[in-house]
């Protein structure tokens, strides 16, 4: 099939990897040839070998309940949470359609991981009722629409671990069940087959645990076992993709006895933390000093790597919101603009190439 008539196809194939990404759901809808051609993984390749592929921040972004009436109480209003998304190259910001089912707000404390071209949004608890939720949706960029994914299987847990390796698996460890108790076992999820699968368990419990995927092994940091509510472990344990086994326990992997929220890996092979007002980077089996925070941020909420930079989404003292890149050539920081219905509360992201 011809993707342009008279043109050969390898001709017209460097014409579509042009096309803008937020302009993939109109191209896909002119006719079928282009639809399948830009669904392929082989088109994400050619857009990123060629140069044009684009790294896009999806976000957790705050919003003031809009149906609450004002006259009737007095309680503040409670926080709800819609999907941003920030083209960091640009400094522009969207908003995604809401997820099917949850046009009051995102379902809380979900996780958010993107799988090539598409955005995977796991478990969470109801904004309104807050009951914690086994669901996957899954947002695809070429058709601008949602899709349900099969439910997690093994029992809802909530506050678990989860990464991608941005291709096709997502990986989800620990947390808690409804009891309360931390979990150790490990699911994978296969995107593209919408099939789970059950890996071995972990050797400790893990809840409130940090997934990372860096070097084809998948990262389960810190946590704490249900006997220790809140108190924070310093080890990790690693899966190896390869040999589908864990590695041994890693002992003081973190700086600190500390939530690993903001632990991140960057395309350098680098894994980089915050911590007591730094920005850290691990040598070896120890952690360095890189650079100090933006005297503006204060509290870091979330932390993650594009193309070089470190992007840090923080608050001041003063409860401001601020979001800054830092160059990781020479360690140097730059505050972003970000449009004022956009600079509230984050709660989670990722990052995906498009």
């Amino acid at each position: 099939m011809e993707l342009f008539p008279g043109l050969p196809n390898h001709v017209a194939l460097e014409c579509l990897i042009r096309i803008p990404f937020d302009q993939f759901p109109v191209a896909a809808s002119i006719c079928s040839g282009w639809k399948a051609e830009i669904q392929l993984p082989e088109f994400r390749r050619h857009r990123k070998t060629a140069g044009l592929a684009r790294s896009l921040i999806v976000v957790s972004n705050s919003q003031v309940n809009p149906t609450r009436n004002r006259h009737t109480t007095k309680l503040p209003d409670p926080l709800l949470y819609r999907l941003a998304l920030c083209d960091p190259e640009t400094g522009s910001w969207s908003e995604l359609p809401p997820v099917p089912g949850f046009s009051d707000g995102l379902p809380m404390f979900c996780h958010l991981v993107g799988v090539g071209s598409e955005l995977v949004l796991i478990g969470g608890c109801d904004p309104l009722t807050w009951q914690v939720l086994d669901s996957v949706f899954i947002y695809n960029f070429v058709s601008g629409m949602w899709r349900r994914g099969a439910d997690m299987p093994g029992g809802k847990r909530l506050f678990f671990g989860c990464a991608s390796d941005s291709n096709q698996m997502v990986y989800v460890a620990g947390g808690h069940d409804k009891e309360k108790n931390a979990l150790k076992s490990i699911l994978a999820y296969d995107v593209t087959k919408n099939k789970w699968i059950k890996l071995p368990d972990m050797k400790k419990e893990r809840d409130e645990c940090k997934g990372l995927f860096h070097d084809g092994k998948f990262y389960v940091i810190g946590g704490y076992p249900t006997e220790m509510q809140g108190q924070f472990e310093r080890d990790a344990e690693i899966f190896d993709i390869t040999t589908w086994q864990w590695d041994s326990v890693q002992k003081n992997f973190l700086v600190d006895a500390m939530c690993a929220r903001t632990c991140v890996c960057s395309g350098d092979s680098h894994m980089y933390t915050c911590c007591e007002g730094n920005v850290m980077t691990r040598v070896g089996t120890s952690w360095q000093v890189l650079v100090g925070l933006p005297v503006e941020v204060s509290n870091v909420t979330y932390m993650t790597a594009w193309r070089g930079k470190l992007l840090v989404f923080g608050s001041s003292k003063f409860g401001d919101h601020k979001v800054f890149a830092m160059d990781l050539k020479n360690n140097t920081w730059a505050k972003l603009d970000v449009p004022e219905e956009y600079s509230s509360h984050v709660q989670l992201g990722c990052c995906l190439e498009i």
